[in-house]
């Protein structure tokens, strides 16, 4: 985009974008305007370059008092510590995969510009990962010398989201499972801690169960559930919604962001948000994360991590926007490392202005800092979410293609990031800003056609009612 209409349109967004940006979010109405109620839900349910190698230790369980082996106990001999090499490459094309995560025990290092790592560690197998790829993990004994060419094989997800209540009912979730069928289609992102803060499914976590959010346990055995679906070979999407949650505001009000005129913040939906300077709830997620990939979930995806879009309310430390993405960056930071011997994606999802805004817009979200700490970012690019448009777009509904090509080019110009380290979020639902109508079969396919023209690696598509076309929208 040429530097007069980017400046045009930082000015225009700049001005605006705060004012929408809880519609980027999730799609839901703007103020006074009717709410459609969400199907197979609880009444009161709400809708939605790389450097060269460097050395990451993950984090790890603290070692036995002194170091010593519990009374009665022989001390285990400690693994030995070896270096591996190797290049990675892609499985097709034999190209190098720059940036290519690879873990052994607790030591992590990205590949360089030309697919090659050394890493020290002790373990028996290797772990790899890069967006735009199916994992992999090797036998350290698999690995000779010269140092060994390990090929990821291309897979790009295409997913619809079920919130728990949507999968738990046969007919929605069939119905999309139709759907991913008919559109060859591979994944399925399902709330694991959703809008209200539930967790559908038993966790060794005992504040879960303190604070309520065991209440309602939709699967009881879910990694019997997670075992059926991958069978069905779809790739599965833990989708946690972070700081916002009502259960644990409400148990732990100090921990809660707080209203300005006093007492705890809520928002339009009445819910309440934990303060993300509050560091005990990033544990709290992280645990509820690691729960997820010891379930067999392939990704971990983050939704609400950020600050909430309102200026009347207070926190625990002084917020400005270095404070702000500091708090949001690091516990992503956090939770990457906590995971990373999991070997699961890692996910955030973050507002489709965020590409455009140089500042925080006001959330904590900035979408280089993202792309620091997590695997995969998820801009949300509803075009009905845009609702003061972009430079030279005005009405987003009618330049679907346009919102969706140009925010993803303008985050990857921004950023120099390889475009396989963005998959976006499209709109499956009914406009409600510019009486566009619903997103059916045409439109889906428009903004698909945007996305793989981009190169990102892969899409996902939100409903908040679970109910997507019967037709076909994707090749």
């Amino acid at each position: 985009m040429k530097q007069k209409y980017f400046l045009f349109g930082l000015i225009l967004v700049g001005a605006l974008v705060l004012a929408g940006a809880a519609a980027a979010d999730d799609p839901k109405p703007a103020v006074g305007q009717t709410k459609e109620p969400v199907a197979g839900a609880v009444p009161d349910q709400a809708p939605k370059g790389v450097p060269g190698p460097t050395q990451e230790p993950i984090a790890a369980p603290p070692p036995a008092k002194d170091g010593q082996a519990a009374p009665g106990q022989a001390q285990a001999p400690a693994a030995a510590t070896q270096g591996y090499s190797g290049k990675v490459v892609d499985a097709q094309t034999k190209a190098p995969i720059a940036g290519a995560l690879v873990t052994l025990g607790d030591q992590q290092v990205r590949a360089d510009k030309d697919g090659a790592f050394h890493l020290e560690g002790a373990g028996e197998t290797l772990k790899l990962r890069f967006p735009g790829y199916a994992r992999r993990e090797i036998a350290t004994s698999e690995l000779g010398t010269p140092p060994a060419e390990i090929a990821l094989t291309p897979f790009m997800v295409k997913a619809l989201y079920l919130s728990s209540y949507g999968f738990a009912s046969k007919q929605i979730r069939e119905a999309a499972k139709e759907a991913i069928k008919l559109n060859n289609m591979n994944a399925l992102v399902i709330d694991v801690k959703g809008d209200r803060g539930f967790i559908p499914f038993k966790v060794d976590i005992p504040l879960a169960d303190e604070v309520g959010a065991q209440k309602t346990i939709l699967f009881k055995d879910i990694k019997a559930v997670v075992a059926s679906l991958k069978e069905q070979g779809l790739y599965l999407i833990a989708r946690i919604v972070v700081f916002k949650d009502d259960p644990l505001a409400a148990a732990r009000p100090q921990w809660a962001v707080k209203s300005k005129g006093g007492g705890v913040f809520r928002d339009r939906e009445r819910l309440r948000w934990i303060d993300p300077f509050h560091q005990e709830a990033w544990d709290y997620n992280i645990a509820i994360a690691k729960a997820s990939a010891e379930a067999g979930f392939d990704e971990v995806q983050f939704d609400y991590v950020r600050f909430p879009d309102n200026r009347r309310v207070g926190f625990a430390k002084p917020a400005n926007q270095d404070s702000r993405t500091e708090a949001i960056t690091g516990f992503l930071k956090a939770a990457h490392r906590a995971l990373a011997p999991y070997n699961v994606m890692v996910a955030a999802d973050i507002f489709g202005y965020v590409m455009w805004n140089l500042d925080d817009t006001g959330i904590g979200q900035k979408v280089d800092a993202s792309l620091e700490a997590v695997d995969v970012v998820c801009p949300m690019l509803y075009p009905s979410g845009y609702q003061f448009g972009i430079p030279k777009y005005k009405n987003p509904v009618q330049n679907t293609y346009e919102i969706v090509y140009l925010s993803l080019k303008r985050a990857q110009e921004r950023t120099g990031a390889n475009p396989l380290r963005f998959r976006p979020w499209l709109q499956a639902f009914r406009d409600y800003a510019f009486r566009g109508g619903d997103f059916k079969e045409e439109k889906m396919r428009i903004q698909i056609k945007a996305s793989d023209k981009f190169g990102a690696s892969g899409w996902m598509f939100w409903n908040p009612r679970n109910i997507y076309p019967t037709g076909k929208f994707a090749d």
